[in-house]
């Protein structure tokens, strides 16, 4: 039986002003129903495991909202981070945990704000990437390419081993400027890394201790005080000592060059839902190319001759558009964002000014 561990972090500042640092984006239903994005990613984990192994890992400002989410979800398998480190202090803080239940545990880690278009493939890519961490595997789940895109991280891979799907990962590439993802698409070699990761618990760990050996160290500690009247005090102690640094670097881009990592490919529609834009291109929309997320709001929206839009009424008020095309309407309470479609990925940008002029209460 899988344990599964949800990272789930970020405050998705390219979904500003509808996702907040208090209240961020894995906590919304962008799922095109009534579902968070976080209770999507544990319900299409019910093949594979149980609410008693499913362990979610975020932050002090969260965990009540997570708590109120996740119902069947034990209180003590919600771990709180005091601080953000990064994904690999949070997953390795998990894998020590489960490791003090069972040290042969194979565990996934799977982020809490993607979206899934189709559940079923996905568990048996899950499956099948589970096979390669029985066998010692650092597995990884890549996502078959579509396009070009040059704003995820690839997996170079080498031919496939046995009858199965497995390929072994020769190489974690970086973000590729467009001439190299059009490369990198017509090989038929290169996945997109979308950060799902499959392992045995004592294989992770002994990685760990290999490369990143002050995190090995500081995490087995705080898992020895776990669920024990020490846990606060090691755990408030030891994690801002922990190096600030997503797995992929710490462990990941060390263990694929020594032969260690090995990935299967996936194809079920994922997409990391980053910005409105793609929000707008995966879920359903109006014969006029609209999509209105949220459509039991009310008043609601009073679309006229306008097409392809994306737009969140979250205010109450009515928002209304007339003979405009390509562009994202946001109405919060306290915050409007209006923008092209095509410039959805510099919403950050405007995240970044309020945080500059101490505009916290926006962000």
């Amino acid at each position: 039986m899988l344990y599964a561990v949800i990272p789930a972090g970020g405050s998705g500042t390219r979904l500003w002003p509808l996702s907040r640092a208090g209240h961020p984006k894995f906590l919304h239903p962008l799922t095109g129903t009534d579902a968070s994005l976080l209770q999507a990613t544990v319900g299409r984990l019910a093949p594979l495991t149980t609410p008693e192994r499913i362990l979610v890992v975020t932050g002090a400002a969260h965990a009540a909202a997570v708590a109120r989410q996740l119902g069947g979800v034990p209180e003590e398998n919600i771990l709180v981070e005091p601080s953000p480190r990064d994904s690999c202090a949070a997953i390795a803080l998990a894998a020590a945990v489960i490791a003090r239940r069972d040290e042969a545990a194979v565990m996934g880690s799977f982020a809490a704000d993607h979206l899934i278009r189709d559940p079923a493939t996905w568990v048996e890519t899950v499956r099948a990437a589970i096979g390669g961490a029985e066998q010692g595997l650092l597995m990884t789940v890549g996502i078959t390419p579509t396009r070009a895109e040059t704003g995820y991280g690839y997996l170079e891979t080498g031919e496939p081993t046995g009858d199965g799907p497995l390929r072994p990962v020769t190489e974690f590439k970086e973000k590729p400027a467009a001439p190299v993802a059009e490369a990198y698409l017509r090989s038929g070699r290169h996945l997109w890394n979308a950060s799902m990761f499959v392992w045995r618990v004592d294989v992770f760990l002994a990685e760990l201790a290999r490369q990143q050996p002050t995190l090995h160290a500081g995490v087995i500690s705080i898992a020895a005080a776990w669920g024990t009247p020490e846990q606060d005090e090691v755990l408030g102690a030891v994690w801002p000592t922990l190096p600030k640094i997503s797995v992929d670097y710490a462990v990941m881009e060390g263990a694929a060059t020594a032969g260690r990592v090995a990935t299967v490919p996936g194809d079920f529609g994922w997409n990391d839902v980053g910005d409105f834009h793609t929000l707008g291109e995966v879920l359903p929309a109006d014969p006029a190319g609209n999509v209105v997320l949220g459509t039991d709001a009310k008043p609601g929206v009073l679309l006229h001759d306008a097409h392809d839009l994306v737009v969140v009424p979250q205010s109450g008020r009515l928002v209304a558009a007339l003979g405009v095309r390509d562009l994202i309407v946001v109405d919060t309470p306290d915050a409007v964002l209006v923008c092209p479609r095509d410039r959805a990925q510099d919403v950050k940008a405007l995240v970044d000014e309020l945080k500059a002029r101490g505009e916290d209460g926006l962000v």
